[in-house]
């Protein structure tokens, strides 16, 4: 079938999803993809489909013969221009599965403007036995189904409602660089040499962060940017080495003008996108208390409950090895799992060796049913600790606890942290709701063992919270951050913080960073000199963009809603990025690549 010319004549009158009642007798011009194509009692049909949507179009051959004809060589995913009328489909054949499916295009002529090679997959709503690498091999013909194309679109709105939101609040879009400075503290940088300079190198951001303080200090007072971010980090399953955040930050606030305007934020987004209506304030609870009640700074509220202290129960409850490791000062807690006397022994020690697979040395249980406790466990309660059990881990008849002991608090409350998801998700006990929460107080540092020394929990801008500033100087592991996350279903949203504005404070935090003047001032010495010239009190907030776009299509994975995302192991397996580069490139770089260490 030859190709013909795409001339004036031939262009859309209209997109095949938008076709409607008003277009009935109506001659009209469509061009787009065939997406099926049927020949039934002579007459072939043929869905068309462009980014609106499908309409049916019908060669019937007493009325246009000769591209009746031609229309037989028609395949999947070809690209036709046609002309025709519209009208209103016999009795008896709408399809009520298309917006379109009342009506019809009647033939008169096509073009063929491209044919398509065989396809390495059809193109449907149902992918489920395509690999995803297949699919992002061929990212181009993944994207043509309505799923990923209605998922770019909802990606474009939260774009535009973002941009409409702060732009009416006084915030200004500025770009900040790309290539930048590597200041190596967190996440490892994306190396970028020059050639002009060389031996020298930019990094790619990782965030805008001292950028956009350096725009608080020239007086920008209110900045935003739909910013692309850099992270050579570690192989994660849904991370991706470049992704999308919207930055904001803002002059003379507190903690609480960011939770009002990002609840207020959040709130029209929902009733736009969704029409949910969320209800305001969000929960706001500390980084101890979210550790403590649900195992994780990202907690899931969706899950009716909770990790319990169990520490007044096995004091004095006739486990010695409980005993002992709370008189040192250790940690005993467990979680319920509702109903959970309905599984088998098995996979009710399954969950036991899940526990020990997360890092607890062992996890014990105990059955509440028959109006007792079984479990191995179980001999060593009185009838009176049996009932303290139940009443302090909030157990009743049917449910299981799964208990854990150990001196290292961090380790139990993330280990049954863990095991209350996977345990809820697995028995159907979350919620089908929207759960917003705001953690605060994060710790300002952690111990980072293998350099021994601490490092940042967010980065090293954070301010202390005012009545910690004291303990910069004599216990650093117990100054709290004036640090806030916005967690949505388990999710981290977002995340921010007061930033400092005091050069004496920014010199303390880097000294417990173990940060010499010298080094202090090669990595960050314009950011220090900026904030001896007038720096306004300033903080903000970043929202995954990607994240989010994710949730509100109700997708399962970050690359759903990323045209051209990257696999796992970061590469790109439509183009066959990363590639080697030809030796003259690295030459004008004064750069020589070492050959992959022999496996031995």
């Amino acid at each position: 079938m030859e190709t013909g010319v795409f001339s004036p004549s031939w262009k859309r009158t209209v997109m095949c999803g938008l076709i409607s009642e008003g277009h009935v007798g109506t001659k009209i011009t469509v061009n787009g993809w065939v997406r099926k194509r049927r020949d039934l009692g002579g007459i072939t049909f043929i869905e068309l489909w462009d980014k609106s949507g499908v309409i049916q179009v019908v060669f019937n051959p007493e009325v246009c013969p000769e591209p009746h004809e031609r229309a037989r060589g028609l395949r999947s995913e070809f690209v036709i221009a046609v002309t025709g009328s519209i009208r209103v489909r016999p009795d008896g054949t709408s399809n009520d599965d298309m917006a379109t499916g009342k009506w019809e295009l009647m033939v008169d002529d096509f073009i063929l403007l491209s044919a398509a090679a065989p396809l390495p997959f059809e193109i449907g709503e149902v992918t489920d036995g395509v690999d995803e690498n297949l699919r992002l091999s061929y990212r181009y013909l993944d994207l043509r189904r309505d799923k990923m194309q209605r998922n770019l679109r909802i990606r474009h709105e939260v774009a535009r409602y973002t941009r409409e939101f702060l732009s009416d609040r006084g915030f200004c879009e500025v770009e900040t660089p790309i290539l930048t400075k590597s200041t190596p503290e967190g996440a490892r940088d994306y190396l970028v040499p020059s050639r002009v300079n060389p031996g020298t190198f930019f990094a790619l951001p990782q965030s805008p962060q001292i950028f956009k303080q350096l725009l608080m200090i020239s007086g920008t007072d209110r900045y935003f940017q739909i910013a692309k971010c850099f992270r050579d980090e570690d192989l994660r399953a849904d991370r991706q080495p470049e992704f999308t955040q919207v930055d904001i930050e803002m002059s003379f606030l507190t903690e609480e003008d960011i939770y009002e305007m990002m609840e207020s934020y959040m709130v029209g987004l929902f009733k736009e996108r969704l029409e949910v209506e969320l209800e305001t304030p969000f929960k706001r609870i500390s980084y101890k208390e979210a550790m403590d009640r649900f195992g994780s700074d990202k907690p899931d509220l969706r899950i009716p409950f909770e990790i319990t202290d169990l520490k007044d129960v096995f004091c004095d409850g006739g486990f010695k090895p409980f005993e002992e490791l709370l008189s040192k000062g250790g940690y005993v807690r467990g979680v319920v799992l509702p109903g959970g006397t309905s599984l088998s022994r098995r996979l009710i020690e399954e969950i036991c060796e899940r526990g020990k697979a997360l890092g607890a040395p062992e996890m014990a249980y105990f059955q509440f049913k028959d109006g007792g406790v079984k479990g191995p466990l179980a001999k060593f309660l009185s009838d009176d600790k049996f009932r303290q059990l139940g009443t302090v881990a909030g157990a009743s008849e049917g449910d299981v606890l799964f208990v854990m002991g150990h001196g290292d608090w961090n380790l139990v409350c993330s280990v049954l942290g863990q095991i209350r998801l996977e345990i809820a998700r697995a028995h159907g006990h979350v919620r089908d709701s929207w759960e917003f929460l705001w953690v605060n107080e994060f710790p300002l540092f952690e111990w980072d063992e293998e350099d021994n020394r601490w490092v940042a929990v967010h980065h090293p801008f954070t301010m202390p919270m005012v009545e910690d500033l004291p303990f910069l100087d004599s216990d650093p592991g117990s100054v709290r951050a004036r640090a806030y996350d916005l967690v949505l279903n388990g999710n981290e949203v977002g995340g921010g913080s007061i930033r400092i504005h005091d050069s004496s404070v920014q010199n303390k935090v880097f000294k417990c960073l173990a940060f010499s003047e010298e080094q202090a001032k090669e990595r960050f010495g314009f950011l220090l000199d900026a904030l001896g010239y007038g720096t306004p009190p300033h903080g903000g907030i970043a929202l995954g963009f990607d994240r989010l776009a994710m949730l509100l299509t109700g997708s399962q994975s970050i690359r759903e809603v990323m045209a051209f995302p990257k696999t796992a192991k970061a590469q790109s397996l439509m183009c066959g990025a990363p590639a080697g580069v030809d030796v003259k490139q690295l030459d004008d770089l004064f750069i020589k690549a070492l050959p992959l260490p022999t496996k031995s």
